[in-house]
C-alpha cells in the first residue's frame, strides 16, 4: 500500500515537468504556424489591449494616491455594505472593473489587500465578481466587429453586468462569520503616500512603471495562450476535446459545429468568440447565448493573468474561480431571458 502511495506522489510531481517537455517538443515541431500565432498574439496585445487597458491602469494607480477612494467609500457604504458585505471603498473596483475590463477588478483587489483598505474577505468577495469584461470590448469587438450589431453588443454588456451584480450579491455571504472583518482601521484606505505637486514626478512615474508590468504581463499571457490554441489546433487535440463535448451540447439541443469554438473559449476568450460568432446560424440566438457564458467566464489565460495579479498576496483564487462559473452560468440564463422575452432582442431568422 505505502509502495503503490509513494507511486502516486511520483506521478503527481512528473506531471507539470512532463507537460512543460510536451510543450517545448510542440514547439519545435509546429514553429512554423506559432510563429504566426505568437504575431497575432502580439498585433492583438499592442493594437487592442494596451490602448484600452493601460491608460487606465496609470489612472488607478495615480488615483490611489489621493482621497478619491476614501470619499468614495464615505458615499457608497450605505450601498455596498448591506448589499455586498463589503465596505464602500470597494466601490471603486466595481466601478472600474465595469469601466475598463479585464483583469482591472483583479488588479484593484490585490492594490487594497496589500494597502489594507479592506479585510482579506472582502477582498476575495471583490475578487469573485468585479473583474469584468470591459464595454469596449463587448460592444465594439464582439457586438460590432464579430456579430456586426451594436445592439447585440448592448444585450451582452446589459446581461453581463447584471449577473456580475448578482455573483456580487450571492458573495455577500462568502465567509460570513469571520471575525476578522473588525480588525481593519478604518482609516487605512487614506494614502500612505498622498500625490502633491513636490512628488508629483516620482508618483506619474512609479504609477507609469506599475502599469507597464502589468500590461507586459497580460501580453504575455496573450501571445502565450495563441500559441497553445495554435498547437492544440494543429495537433488535432482541439477536434478531440470538442469530439467529447459534442453529446453534451446534442442533449441540450446546441449543434456540434459549436463545440469547438466553446472549448478554444474556454482557454483563451477572443478567439473562442470569434469562431461562435461567425458561425452560420439561423437561430443567431444560439451563438448569442454561447458568447455571453464565455464572456462572463472570461476563459483560463484570464483566470491565469488574475492569478498572477493576486500571487503577491494572501487572497485566494478559489473565490475568483466559483465566481467566474456563476458569472458565465448567470450570464447566459439573463440573455437567454433577454432573447426570449423582448421581441426587440429577437435576431432569429424566420425557417
Amino acid at each position: 500500500m505505502k509502495k503503490c502511495n509513494f507511486y502516486i506522489i511520483k506521478l503527481k510531481q512528473l506531471i507539470l515537468p512532463l507537460i512543460l517537455i510536451l510543450f517545448t517538443v510542440c514547439l519545435a515541431v509546429f514553429s512554423n504556424t506559432n510563429l504566426v500565432a505568437a504575431k497575432s498574439g502580439l498585433i492583438l496585445w499592442a493594437n487592442s489591449i494596451v490602448p484600452s487597458l493601460f491608460p487606465f491602469f496609470v489612472a488607478t494607480e495615480l488615483l490611489s494616491h489621493t482621497n478619491f477612494i476614501y470619499y468614495l467609500g464615505k458615499i457608497l457604504n450605505k450601498f455596498m455594505k448591506p448589499i455586498f458585505n463589503i465596505r464602500g471603498e470597494g466601490s471603486f473596483a466595481l466601478i472600474m472593473g465595469i469601466i475598463s475590463g479585464y483583469p482591472m477588478g483583479a488588479k484593484i483587489a490585490a492594490n487594497f489587500r496589500r494597502n489594507n483598505v479592506c479585510t482579506k474577505e472582502e477582498c476575495e468577495r471583490l475578487l469573485s465578481f468585479t473583474n469584468n469584461s470591459g464595454p469596449l470590448f463587448i460592444i465594439g469587438s464582439v457586438g460590432i466587429v464579430m456579430f456586426g450589431n451594436s445592439t447585440i453588443g448592448f444585450l451582452l454588456l446589459i446581461t453581463h453586468i447584471l449577473a456580475s451584480l448578482t455573483v456580487g450579491f450571492l458573495f455577500r455571504f462568502w465567509k460570513y462569520k469571520s471575525k476578522k472583518e473588525i480588525n481593519i482601521n478604518k482609516f487605512s484606505s487614506k494614502p500612505t503616500n498622498e500625490i502633491t505637486f513636490s512628488n508629483l514626478g516620482g508618483v506619474i512615474g512609479s504609477s507609469i512603471t506599475n502599469s507597464i508590468n502589468t500590461i507586459l504581463l497580460i501580453g504575455g499571457f496573450v501571445v502565450l495562450f495563441s500559441v497553445i490554441l495554435s498547437i492544440m489546433e494543429k495537433s488535432n487535440f482541439l477536434n478531440i476535446i470538442s469530439a467529447c463535448i459534442e453529446p453534451i451540447f446534442k442533449f441540450l439541443k446546441i449543434p456540434s459545429e459549436f463545440a469547438t469554438g466553446f472549448i478554444s473559449g474556454i482557454i483563451e476568450l477572443t478567439n473562442g468568440l470569434n469562431i461562435i460568432c461567425t458561425i452560420p446560424e439561423k437561430k443567431i440566438s444560439i451563438n448569442i447565448i454561447i458568447a455571453s457564458f464565455l464572456l462572463g467566464f472570461g476563459g483560463i489565460s484570464v483566470l491565469l493573468q488574475v492569478w498572477s495579479v493576486i500571487s503577491k498576496t494572501d487572497l485566494s483564487i478559489k473565490p475568483y474561480i466559483i465566481g467566474k462559473i456563476l458569472h458565465a452560468c448567470f450570464s447566459a440564463f439573463y440573455t437567454f431571458l433577454f432573447l426570449k422575452n423582448f421581441i426587440f432582442f429577437n435576431f432569429d431568422l424566420m425557417i
